[in-house]
């Protein structure tokens, strides 16, 4: 495809070379090195100093204008074969987009004392390789960063962005930095020393990026809106801390829960890997679950929950995932559901990494604690004579996690609680008590604060018409529309009461512990959901469950994989595996207790990293999986 673009754009350059002129605009170019397609944006990030680069330009210009180079950093005037043979190996291990190929040409940079502004005593016979070498002294602050690159034959250095196929469809569009700052539609050095430098994050299309639009899942908005001109304070921070934005996210429309495929209507729903690659994404954080679960390349997504959104996604496909305690930060910038309710979390299979984001992201209000209650809750456990795979990993977690604590286990059912401890004014039973308290909250806030405003904007541009909206969302719009402004007080007014209840009788604030108890409940159990099967049209989401508990209470809810188990597809006839769970549940703002819990248990090796792949333990071939070069 390339070639052809191309010869087409030469054949009408010779046609009308002036009308080209004024129209047309480099966007960069596509190159294959070593078997990997790399994109080189139409800027160049750096220079090699003239002096120096006249010693390669030669090579670059018998290579054809363009020249695969690594650039080196090094205090040493001594640096040798050896040492560029460990840096070698140094940078095939830790970069992805480094390969073999970029060794086409060396340029080392001094940093230690020299004279500035002169050639340095790098050469082909000193560092052993046939490839054109130069160097030269450089300061510190002016050093270009260390990696691969592509060259020109004036010496200006381009980035090399490493392209990945996104099979699992979990992308709306991929990103890369622009020059004021802002995104446009893989970092290829390797960075400085921040926290999360290097980190590849990817971001719900829920979430401003600056210098892109934003979508909420939803064509007509993503068509109406211009790009936003400053990125939400949430994913500024991660930026800040170095890490790289791939690109955004797809989410069910409105970040309101939606199945494949018939419910996903604007946007196609993005492929679970796991298991016969058939089983639903879970929703709406859903281009952030399958791309944790696809893509070996992406360290971390970011998501959004606030009834389920980031658990869902992270039970189904084996990730770690949390719902954090309500508050932990702003989301100026990010499109409402219910900011009651809403709250950020992330979405990866390295817990470390997980830990370091959150520190990043939740800021102060983080604080990584080692001192854990030795009392815990189960709700909805299997009982422990179950034989099944997927209960005996959540019985073995439950016995190791117990030892580790030294703690009591105790059954625990909120119905039952919640009666036998009446609270005034409230109904006995809390099914009934909140039954429609979270369809409300969400109906009422998501009409007033999105919906009003886009369709009166939208009509008042397009002659009165309505902008198109999947069934989901409508569906849940319209029931709220049925209630008077006063439900959305009265629905707010029980979730405090139980979130009250819950504080002073269930998961209490307790000084050394910060909670006193935690509480677990399976989050998946490797019961397979095909995306195949419809199960009806949407419907409004009444009811109350364990995993409403955080909605409702404020508190943190994380998922954590614990291995898989297998089950008969109807897809492929034949065994497959699916991601085993567990949630675990503690006092609003423990979320630093949790984190260093998770933390310990995974030096002992009780808790894993999970992998990319088929299975969330082995990973594997994903059967869906679509390359370039199969495009």
């Amino acid at each position: 495809m390339v070639s052809i673009s191309v010869l087409l754009l030469s054949l009408l350059a010779y046609c009308s070379t002036t009308a080209l002129s004024q129209s047309l605009r480099k966007t960069g170019q596509t190159v294959q090195l070593d078997g990997n397609y790399y994109y080189i944006p139409a800027t160049s990030v750096a220079e090699i100093p003239g002096y120096a680069f006249f010693r390669i330009r030669a090579d670059v210009e018998r290579a054809g204008g363009l020249l695969p180079l690594t650039v080196i950093s090094t205090i040493f005037q001594g640096f040798s074969g050896q040492d560029l043979g460990s840096t070698t190996t140094k940078f095939l291990e830790e970069d992805d987009v480094f390969t073999r190929g970029f060794l086409g040409g060396i340029y080392v940079q001094y940093t230690g004392f020299g004279p500035r502004g002169s050639n340095g005593n790098a050469s082909s016979e000193r560092l052993g390789t046939r490839a054109p070498v130069t160097s030269a002294f450089v300061n510190n602050a002016t050093a270009i960063p260390q990696g691969p690159y592509f060259v020109n034959s004036d010496g200006q250095l381009y980035q090399a962005w490493r392209l990945f196929s996104d099979f699992a469809g979990s992308f709306t569009e991929t990103v890369i930095p622009a020059s004021d700052g802002g995104y446009t539609v893989l970092p290829a050095n390797l960075p400085a020393e921040k926290p999360l430098a290097g980190v590849r994050l990817g971001v719900k299309d829920i979430y401003d990026l600056a210098g892109l639009k934003t979508s909420n899942g939803n064509r007509a908005w993503y068509n109406f809106y211009t790009a936003a001109t400053a990125s939400a304070i949430t994913v500024q921070r991660l930026i800040d801390a170095g890490a790289v934005v791939v690109g955004k996210q797809k989410t069910s429309q409105f970040a309101n829960g939606e199945s494949p495929t018939a419910d996903w209507v604007d946007y196609h729903a993005p492929f679970n890997p796991r298991g016969d690659g058939y089983q639903i994404p879970s929703s709406s954080s859903s281009g952030a679950g399958t791309s944790m679960a696809s893509y070996p390349w992406l360290d971390i997504a970011i998501g959004s929950d606030t009834g389920g959104s980031v658990r869902g996604p992270s039970q189904v496909q084996g990730l770690y995932g949390n719902r954090p305690s309500h508050g932990l930060v702003s989301l100026e910038g990010v499109m409402p559901l219910a900011p009651e309710l809403d709250t950020p979390g992330f979405l990866t299979r390295d817990p470390a990494v997980w830990t370091a984001a959150s520190q990043v992201l939740y800021g102060s209000n983080l604080t990584i604690t080692n001192r854990y209650p030795r009392q815990i809750l189960t709700a909805g456990f299997p009982p422990t004579n179950s034989t099944s795979p997927a209960a005996q990993l959540q019985l073995t977690f439950l016995r190791t996690l117990s030892t580790f604590l030294n703690a009591t286990v105790t059954p625990f059912t909120t119905n039952a609680a919640w009666s036998a401890s009446p609270t005034p004014n409230s109904d006995p039973s809390l099914s009934r008590f909140l039954n429609t308290t979270y369809p409300l909250i969400i109906a009422k806030q998501q009409t007033r604060l999105v919906r009003d405003p886009f369709f009166a904007s939208y009509a008042a541009a397009n002659a009165g018409r309505r902008p198109f909206v999947n069934p989901a969302p409508l569906i849940r719009w319209s029931y709220g529309d049925a209630f008077p402004a006063s439900a959305l007080e009265d629905a707010n007014r029980n979730r405090s009461v139980f979130a009250s209840w819950w504080d002073s009788t269930v998961l209490q604030p307790d000084a050394e512990t910060c909670s006193d108890k935690i509480l677990l409940y399976p989050g998946s159990s490797a019961s397979p959901s095909y995306r195949n099967v419809y199960g009806g049209p949407p419907t409004v989401p009444f009811g109350f469950s364990t995993g409403r508990i955080s909605v409702f209470a404020g508190g943190p809810d994380f998922v954590l994989p614990l291995g898989e188990a297998d089950y008969v597809s109807n897809v492929t006839g034949t065994r497959e595996t699916l991601p085993v769970t567990v949630d675990v549940l503690a006092a609003r703002g423990c979320d630093g207790m949790l984190f260093g819990l998770v933390g310990e248990l995974v030096e002992r090796g009780i808790l894993k990293a999970t992998v990319a792949g088929r299975s969330s333990v082995e990973g594997g071939q994903v059967l869906v999986r679509r390359e370039v070069d199969e495009q």
